[in-house]
């Protein structure tokens, strides 16, 4: 089953029902000051009759085990360690032995084929200080989704316990690198955002450049050079299909969807001159937004619609600007030493993540849309293109080692880090991967 194909049959498939029984969380997790110690929880293997569902049902806990794990703020317990098996936990837990291995949450669930050849999945997360159940779904769906549905568990269990949204059942879109560097093949490639379900969309006969998701996520925004010519593409994911918006002689840049989905705003060059552009999807009518002799690029509209950020030298070095979407009111918000790119807008609409290039090396950092609260988070040889999780707590990059004297080496790959600062980690890929994009919450 193809990964668009087995999408649709989620859709049509996953129906949660809340078990009985939940109780007001007692344990929370503040994600905006940063987690010195992640909280211990314990996710046993979820309960099942026969081999098969016990095999579902381990490989289910494993990556809900992950996913938390991954994002910091949690620390999955050893199941060497566990005292309760699993047959007698489906009956009750026995709080004293969960407490005995320090764990302050407890996760189970249980899977059940149903006569209609689809699978039932059910899961509680417990406290277990209080011995109350904090959280219980069920989902039915077909077998080849139990990706997806340990994804959608760890996302609930996430936002249980932090009070925010979770990203595990989401996706990233970004730009596979294979080939000597003098001749570098780019295809666009497509992975879940812990790097499993890995799918190629184009097959590298043409340079590929900055994907970005649609704010629905069926649809990716791109730019390719056809015969060397630059051309903005719509790549719908669940068809294949591919549309063109259009053929831009100039040199085009960075397109991205508007909030709404009806409009994609890029940087064009036309007669030696970089302006941003806004074009209508419906119409095709392209309105131009920026006026001045300066390059203005890389734009992103706030998740309001209202504001755009791009970067501009028009002050004489690469700065950050904000602008009401009209192109008025336009007023510059960066003014630390060395030079500012790649700006995006948060999905929560309260920082701007961007690229700053000082004294030779390369900083990913945040500050709000007014300029105020710069911070920066990493920094590396070459570090660019930041892209949020649609919860706003997360960022990806891509970071590109050295290479050596003789131009060996100088891997590229993708890294997440917390708006924090910390836990910084690497997103497995086949090969060099760079200028990642992260999708919305599948629906």
């Amino acid at each position: 089953m193809t990964h668009s194909v087995r999408l649709i049959a989620v859709l049509a498939f996953l129906m949660p029902l809340l078990i009985s029984g939940a109780a007001k969380a007692e344990l929370e997790i503040n994600i905006t000051q940063g987690v010195a110690e992640p909280m211990p929880v314990a996710i046993a293997d979820f309960y099942g009759e026969g081999k098969g569902e016990q095999r579902l049902g381990a490989s289910v806990a494993g990556v809900i085990a992950a996913d938390l794990e991954r994002s910091g703020l949690f620390l999955p317990i050893d199941k060497k360690a566990f005292i309760q098996d699993v047959e007698s936990l489906n009956i009750l837990p026995r709080f004293g032995d969960w407490r005995i291995i320090n764990a302050k949450v407890l996760v189970q669930g249980r899977i059940e084929m149903t006569v209609d050849g689809r699978m039932k999945v059910e899961f509680r997360l417990w406290d277990v200080l209080a011995e109350t159940q904090m959280e219980g779904m069920a989902y039915f769906t077909l077998p080849g989704n139990w990706r997806r549905v340990a994804h959608i568990v760890a996302d609930a269990i996430y936002k249980r316990i932090t009070g925010e949204d979770g990203y595990f059942d989401t996706r990233i879109v970004y730009i596979a690198e294979s080939g000597p560097k003098t001749n570098r093949i780019k295809k666009l490639a497509i992975m879940d955002q812990d790097g499993e379900n890995y799918n190629e969309l184009t097959k590298g006969q043409d340079m590929v450049l900055t994907p970005r998701f649609s704010p629905d996520r069926q649809e990716i925004t791109y730019l390719s050079y056809y015969n060397g010519v630059p051309r903005v593409y719509i790549f719908d994911i669940d068809s294949g299909r591919q549309e063109v918006l259009g053929d831009f002689p100039g040199m085009t840049f960075a397109p991205r969807f508007s909030p709404d989905g009806k409009s994609v705003i890029f940087s064009m060059t036309k007669q030696g001159n970089s302006e941003i552009y806004l074009m209508d999807l419906a119409t095709r009518q392209e309105r131009q937004i920026t006026h001045h002799s300066a390059i203005d690029t890389s734009p992103s509209m706030s998740p309001d619609g209202k504001r755009v950020v791009f970067n501009s030298d028009r002050s004489g070095k690469q700065q950050l600007y904000v602008m009401n979407v009209n192109g008025t009111g336009v007023h510059r918000i960066s003014f630390s030493k060395g030079r500012y790119a790649t700006p995006v807008w948060s999905p929560r609409g309260d920082l701007i993540a961007f690229t700053r290039i000082y004294k030779g090396e390369f900083y990913i950092g945040v500050m709000r849309p007014d300029g105020s609260g710069e911070r920066l988070l990493t920094k590396g040889f070459l570090v660019e293109a930041p892209t949020w999780a649609p919860n706003g707590r997360v960022l990806m990059f891509f970071r590109q080692e050295k290479s050596d004297k003789y131009g060996r080496g100088g891997k590229t790959r993708i890294f997440s880090i917390d708006l924090t600062g910390h836990n910084e980690r690497e997103v497995k890929t086949p090969g060099d991967a760079s200028d990642p994009a992260w999708s919305p919450l599948i629906p």
